[in-house]
């Protein structure tokens, strides 16, 4: 007894910790937000975790990044072809040929297998569908993540080799049960946003740290974090028209033309701020009543979760427009779609404000800002179960025996 007694006792060696590899892309900021919250909110929940987050087109031929970022040329010089295109990606069951991805993408399929990941994470469509095609054509045994931007999808996102999915709770669950994905690998936690949104101070708490007038509306201009300045002369005559007290904060982002030309513009305005690149979003949109913005996915689901009343102007084509679409069904912001029509919506809003009041709840309604940790805590949940059977998989075959594959 004593013996079987002390065979019950003896304790497995730990296992390693899992590596963690997380694919990005540097279209826009979104995708690379997302990815850097993720990391930050893993190795805060495990610290002596192996995670890095890496550009994938950096491992890709030459004329494969040309391809990825062609779509530029049809978006600046013919956006209605544009729009036709992305649609059309949208609803199809890939966005591009296989042999294209199968062809551009070898070397970063040999870096995959250097890093030997026990878990990818991939935060673009594209990306997902190269990964799934590593996993199936070589039988790679990591294990897979799409984490999908925005609150829209595209059908491609459906890889059978996925065995995660969070994302925004509503369409995009919908939308991945009826291309057959099962309810079990889809957990609707909302999108991994910076952390700081999980603990968002009070709008009269950043307002006195910003030094905003507390007793003034506030508007938050953004341009997206590259500084997006097609729309501004039209944004920028809207606003001028407003004849209700305002104070309006531009955030050029890493767009320092935009920067200087606007502080040209209202240096002397002691109600407009201009401000470049910042590290404090969660504190601007916290002190803001309301944010005018292009809709890029991450920052409606930033805008979301602060309970901030998103005004979508000039989106882009295609993705964009379906999240104003959104925008508009859920109730938290509205679709200014013409220039004129900024200052009367702004001007009425302001004038209402049980009418902002029921946006901002129901933004809160929807709003997750604590997706990075849930998705985190998912993730690990994931990779350690995953290193768990590959390794007893090892110990059954150096013993003579093979449990089945998973």
């Amino acid at each position: 007894m004593g013996h079987a007694r002390n065979r019950c006792q003896r304790r497995e060696p730990e296992l390693p910790q899992p590596k963690i590899l997380i694919l990005t892309i540097t279209h826009g900021e979104a995708h690379r937000r997302m990815a850097n919250a993720l990391r930050q909110a893993l190795v805060e929940i495990q610290p002596e975790l192996t995670v890095e987050v890496v550009d994938a087109l950096k491992h890709c031929t030459a004329w494969f990044r040309l391809y990825y970022n062609s779509y530029l040329v049809p978006l600046r010089y013919w956006p209605s072809l544009w729009r036709q295109i992305e649609n059309l990606q949208h609803r199809s069951a890939a966005t591009s040929p296989g042999w294209l991805y199968r062809q551009g993408g070898r070397r970063l399929f040999h870096f995959i297998k250097a890093f030997n990941p026990d878990l990818i994470v991939t935060t673009e469509v594209g990306l997902c569908e190269l990964a799934a095609m590593l996993k199936r054509e070589t039988g790679a045994r990591f294990r897979l993540v799409g984490l999908i931007t925005g609150v829209d999808a595209d059908r491609a996102w459906a890889q059978a080799e996925v065995d995660l999915y969070p994302v925004a709770p509503g369409d995009v669950v919908e939308m991945l049960q009826a291309e057959g994905v099962p309810r079990t690998k889809i957990l609707p936690c909302g999108m991994p946003i910076d952390l700081q949104f999980s603990s968002l101070p009070e709008r009269i708490t950043a307002r006195a740290h910003l030094k905003i007038d507390p007793d003034m509306p506030m508007l938050l201009v953004l341009f997206g974090g590259d500084g997006y300045d097609k729309p501004r002369h039209r944004i920028l005559k809207g606003l001028e028209r407003i004849q209700v007290p305002l104070q309006v904060v531009f955030i050029a982002g890493r767009n320092q033309a935009l920067e200087h030309e606007l502080r040209g513009l209202y240096q002397s305005n002691p109600r407009y701020t201009v401000l470049g690149w910042v590290d404090n979003m969660p504190e601007w949109m916290s002190a803001a009543d309301l944010l005018l913005s292009k809709p890029g996915g991450g920052t409606v689901i930033e805008a979301v979760a602060c309970g901030l009343p998103l005004l979508a102007f000039d989106p882009l084509p295609g993705g964009e427009e379906r999240d104003c679409v959104w925008i508009e069904k859920q109730q938290v912001g509205r679709w200014i779609k013409r220039p004129e029509d900024i200052a009367p919506t702004i001007e009425r809003l302001l004038s209402n404000p049980d009418e902002i009041q029921r946006l901002r709840e129901n933004a809160r309604a929807k709003g997750r800002p604590r997706a990075a940790f849930d998705a985190a805590e998912a993730i690990l949940k994931l990779a350690h179960a995953g290193k768990l059977i590959d390794c007893l998989q090892r110990r059954r075959f150096q013993a003579g025996t093979l449990l089945p594959a998973s």
